[in-house]
């Protein structure tokens, strides 16, 4: 369950590690305890809420069709929305059922999720005594965080919005169980780059320049699906990227992808390995031959490195892609 103050509630709060209250851990709690186990039994259940996690966000934002990848930008309905997305991906990749009062039920424990991107929980009256899967994602930080409360009268605020709703108080956030605690969020590549860097980017009104732009100015860094339908505001940004090929290919860029001889190039330059549906993009010049000091890649007969700023541009290589 969502509302908007849970999404963008800007109080002067401490992160989702609560504060440094050093107080001893709360009593147990054998449901909390169950539900606590039940998710760190799941294989890679942290990698798996960081990706759903980030697809809520691109969700939303839907960048294909909006050339959106700042969740600041969203519509108020939008920013009210997300959290219900994120209740739904779960409920999805975990394959949980429903409760009956709660959105969740969890080794037979009623489990409501409650989603926030600063990590200031905003509770309703109805989830008292309840379970409570919390979840927050900081675009901004590049973090996410998930863990399990017990939602009682002692560990909330006094104070209540119009709605009723509270949050937990600072002091009482040593009470979480962390399932993943400020674990690396998959990055939004455009909201990590300088503003005039992205701007020069989304400039443009044709998908394919907008493309070449990216490519031209984001070197050496992979490149995922989402950032190219975001930046061709196209389904087939992807077809732009391997279209990109052509005009940047005077400029010395190669655009690598994971087919081909795509990935080995890649490796013997030190680059990421670009995985299915990835590209990366980098500047080459002419070597001699690979060295300690500057690897290269052969391609053909002949060996090429990564450019520095100062080396002369030459026309890109022909590459088996």
């Amino acid at each position: 369950m969502t509302d908007e103050a849970t999404l963008f509630s800007i109080e002067a709060a401490v992160g989702p590690t609560g504060g440094e209250d050093t107080r001893t851990a709360p009593s147990a709690d054998p449901p909390l305890s169950a539900v606590e186990a039940w998710f760190s039994s799941e294989k890679n259940y942290k990698d798996r809420f960081g990706m759903l996690l980030r697809q809520s966000l691109d969700e939303v934002l839907d960048g294909q069709r909006t050339g959106r990848y700042d969740i600041e930008k969203l519509e108020k309905t939008e920013k009210t929305y997300l959290g219900t997305k994120v209740e739904i991906l779960i409920r999805h990749e975990f394959g949980l059922l429903a409760g009956n009062q709660m959105d969740y039920l969890i080794s037979g424990h009623e489990v409501d999720s409650k989603f926030s991107i600063r990590g200031s929980w905003s509770i309703p009256t109805e989830a008292v005594g309840h379970l409570c899967l919390l979840s927050s994602a900081d675009d901004r930080k590049g973090i996410f965080s998930v863990g399990i409360i017990r939602i009682t009268e002692e560990i909330l605020n006094k104070g209540k919005n119009k709605d009723q709703k509270t949050t937990i108080r600072a002091s009482e956030r040593n009470r979480i169980r962390w399932l993943a605690q400020e674990e690396a969020l998959p990055e939004n590549i455009l909201l990590k780059l300088p503003p005039a860097t992205a701007d020069a980017i989304m400039r443009s009104s044709s998908g394919q320049q907008r493309i070449n732009e990216l490519l031209r100015r984001v070197q050496g860094r992979v490149i995922d699906r989402n950032t190219a339908i975001t930046v061709a505001r196209q389904a087939d940004g992807l077809k732009r990227c391997r279209d990109a090929r052509i005009h940047l290919a005077k400029e010395g860029l190669v655009v690598l992808g994971h087919q081909g001889n795509s990935p080995i190039i890649a490796e013997s330059l030190g680059l990421p390995t670009p995985r299915k549906g990835t590209f990366i993009s980098a500047r080459l010049v002419q070597v001699n031959d690979s060295t300690p000091e500057r690897s290269a890649a052969k391609i053909g007969e002949k060996y090429y490195a990564l450019a520095h700023e100062d080396d002369p541009v030459h026309i890109a290589p022909n590459i088996n892609y």
